[in-house]
């Protein structure tokens, strides 16, 4: 990480030159600017930026969407601040002279603006102080590595691409081998910009990879989530090969996921153990996910194709049920002491990080203040077990289930539900216009 005196020392030696000052969108995309770093030094410090308001009002190919409060053409697009958070200032060693600085949105008025992703999880992370509990969170975010580069899979339509390693490499050491070339990079480099990296490794299909970062508060895991999403796209494109973190690359694949642990602590100690017993703070944790998880599906699996990785027996839950050391429940309980803490296995590698840990975090601070039992551990294989609550298997489940949700309304505040209302409908919308690959291959000869 760099301070500002630490920068300022950086440019007189010539050795940074640019900062780039971003935030992250609906989609959990980078936007913001780079900028001189004389002019960031002298001016951007203590002013801010300033971007124009419909990049929280876009769909992915960024075409601006009707229905959004914040931003609109009735308003006229006018211009939010983007107010760069110092402590997230860090180099970025693979691109040339380059720091980043992670922001907040603001309005004019310097309030902030509320359905901004990290504002979203700022406010959960301040209840969950003012409740006495600092929350604790780490995402394991999967992969695919594709040989081509990402000009070529544009140009193929990111149809027949191939994987790095042209077999199952979980765990496999050999393979790895053949991937460390890039590996080996994303690693030094997110672990050089101030994102601690503690292992990666081969994961359960073709190509397909796992790097897992250090513990942290909620907020700073969001912000070290993001960074390194951001590098492994970019250390892919500089070395000639594609990645993608779609939760379900193809329908032959297994999907890439993004397990969710967390805890809460108060001050140094795991508030989900006293001694070698399990907590009441645990048990209402616990039971908030459960009781919530389904009403807040949109911010847990955002997409049309996140719901395509939930299949039976493919690593990825479809069920809501909890378990011990059990890997077919959405909820997995891992660690003993200290470390004791809760495994969301739901999310895929698609997440927004800061909409993803803002509502496991609201939904278990709920069931505590709320004594939400969290109902009997499921043992034995929850594909199979009739008691298992299923999660929802499509946006448009999720999406009903969010406008439905007086929870989401009253824990988010209605400015922000109606903000996502937007969002997951316009998704929704937009796959429905579309005709598939799929109609096409069934219909066009024989319907």
């Amino acid at each position: 990480m760099l301070s500002v005196d630490e920068l300022s020392k950086e440019a007189e030696a010539g050795a940074i030159d640019t900062v780039v000052a971003a935030f992250t969108d609906m989609q959990g995309r980078l936007f913001g600017k780079r900028i001189h770093v004389e002019h960031f030094l002298d001016h951007v410090t203590e002013h801010g930026i300033e971007g124009c308001n419909y990049l929280l009002a876009l769909d992915m190919e960024m075409d601006p969407v009707p229905g959004y409060e914040i931003a609109n053409w009735e308003q006229g697009y006018g211009d939010f601040a983007i107010v760069p958070d110092l402590t997230t200032l860090r180099r970025i060693p693979w691109l040339d002279r380059t720091a980043l600085v992670l922001s907040d949105v603001v309005h004019h008025d310097g309030s902030p603006v509320v359905a901004s992703p990290r504002q979203v999880l700022i406010a959960q992370y301040e209840r969950s102080l003012e409740m006495g509990y600092i929350p604790y969170f780490a995402s394991e975010l999967e992969f695919y590595l594709y040989k081509e580069s990402y000009r070529e899979a544009h140009e193929r339509d990111y149809r027949g691409l191939t994987p790095t390693i042209p077999y199952i490499l979980d765990y496999h050491v050999l393979a790895t081998t053949m991937d460390e070339q890039h590996l080996g990079a994303i690693r030094r480099g997110v672990h050089a910009a101030g994102v601690p990296v503690e292992f990666s490794k081969g994961e359960a299909w073709y190509g397909q990879h796992e790097v897992n970062i250090r513990y942290a508060d909620a907020v700073t895991s969001a912000d070290r989530h993001t960074v390194y999403k951001n590098a492994v796209k970019e250390i892919a494109f500089l070395n000639g090969v594609s990645a993608t973190f779609m939760a379900k690359p193809s329908e032959k694949d297994i999907g890439s996921s993004c397990h969710i642990h967390s805890s809460l602590f108060e001050g140094e100690k795991n508030a989900f153990v006293d001694g070698d017993q399990e907590t009441d703070v645990f048990r209402h944790y616990l039971g908030g996910q459960r009781a919530h998880v389904r009403e807040l599906a949109l911010f847990v699996a955002p997409a049309i194709n996140s719901y395509k990785r939930y299949a039976t027996e493919s690593w990825a839950p479809t069920s809501v049920s909890w378990g011990r050391d059990n890997r077919t429940c959405g909820f997995r309980i891992v660690g003993h002491g200290q470390s004791h803490r809760i495994e969301c296995r739901i999310p895929g590698a698609d997440i927004n990080p800061y909409l993803g840990y803002a509502a496991l975090l609201a939904a278990g601070l709920d069931g505590i203040e709320n004594g939400t039992d969290p109902g009997p551990e499921l043992i034995g294989n929850a594909y199979e077990k009739a008691e298992a609550e299923p999660f929802p298997r499509t946006l448009r489940e999720a999406v009903d289930l969010w406008e439905s949700s007086d929870f989401a309304k009253r824990t988010f505040g209605e400015p922000v539900w109606r903000h996502y209302c937007n969002y997951g409908r316009t998704e929704q919308r937009l796959f429905d216009e579309v005709v598939t690959d799929y109609e096409r291959r069934r219909m066009f000869e024989r319907g």
